[in-house]
């Protein structure tokens, strides 16, 4: 299924934005892609690999002939230029994002008043610790999924649906607090895992932190202005993953202090088999 939109508007031309960039072009998905940033730097490497037609600094400005307009900023962020955007552009306009939390985002812009402009919250469960244009990858949402959160209110859901299909992805329709339960357990706490477990590490241990260690804490590179706010917009769930895993982790250190055989060889068995579900 392929949707074609005269301009789509991209706000921040980083990995997840370029890389919309460049996958809507190589699939002509877009007449015109208008990338917006602060940084014009950035934005001109973000026109020179490709990834927009044109850059621009004024949100307003750029949001005015927009079909479709995708927000790729920090969560604590996309609230306020939504609303702003909404001010400037096309009555019929489609809005979604790219965010990592989706209840306070959904709900409040639910609650603003945007003029006729529709908004369908996004999360595509694709990219890495990487950031920057320069990382975007034109087939980085091919056979990913990404979640689609509507609430009551919702109008524009085959539009931005059509979309993220026009570019490889697979469709997860949940409401926004079960997305951010979700996601609470399957990426917010691995990513505070990662960074508590890489900053126990020792200066003179480097040398010897291999695969294991390398491959566990890898997401622990991701930028703290981006997951310091998802961690804070998602604060409840991930409280209670958090406390999940404390109570996990205490059982293992007894068991383990216990020397009690079978209970550790029955928690890393448990382990194992979610992960071999999983796949490669």
């Amino acid at each position: 299924m392929r949707t074609v939109f005269s301009t789509i508007t991209i706000v921040g031309v980083g990995l997840i934005g370029g890389s919309i960039g460049l996958a809507a072009k190589k699939r002509g998905v877009a007449g015109r892609i208008v990338g917006v940033g602060r940084d014009p730097q950035k934005l001109h490497d973000a026109r020179r690999l490709g990834a927009i037609d044109e850059a621009a600094t004024d949100l307003a400005e750029a949001v005015r002939e927009a079909d479709l307009v995708v927000f790729c900023t920090p969560v604590d962020r996309i609230v306020e230029q939504v609303t702003a955007a909404a001010q400037h552009a096309k009555k019929d306009a489609a809005f979604t994002d790219a965010g990592s939390t989706k209840a306070m985002i959904v709900r409040q812009v639910d609650a603003a008043a945007l003029g006729g402009v529709r908004f369908v919250g996004s999360h595509p469960l694709a990219g890495s610790e990487k950031k920057g244009a320069e990382h975007a990858d034109a087939d980085l949402f091919v056979e990913r999924t990404v979640v689609l959160t509507p609430t009551e209110q919702t109008s524009a859901l085959g539009v931005v649906g059509g979309f993220w299909q026009s570019l490889g992805a697979r469709l997860r329709v949940m409401s926004p607090e079960e997305h951010d339960e979700a996601l609470a357990f399957t990426s917010h706490l691995p990513h505070l895992l990662a960074s508590a477990l890489a900053g126990m590490l020792p200066d003179d241990w480097h040398d010897l932190a291999a695969s294991g260690f390398r491959d566990t804490t890898r997401v622990a590179a991701g930028d703290p202005e981006v997951w310091s706010p998802i961690f804070r917009h998602n604060r409840r769930a991930v409280l209670e993953s958090l406390d999940q895993l404390i109570v996990r982790l205490v059982r293992f250190r007894q068991a383990l202090v216990a020397d009690e055989v079978s209970e550790i060889d029955q928690f890393l068995a448990q382990g194992k088999k979610v992960r071999d579900a999983l796949g490669s």
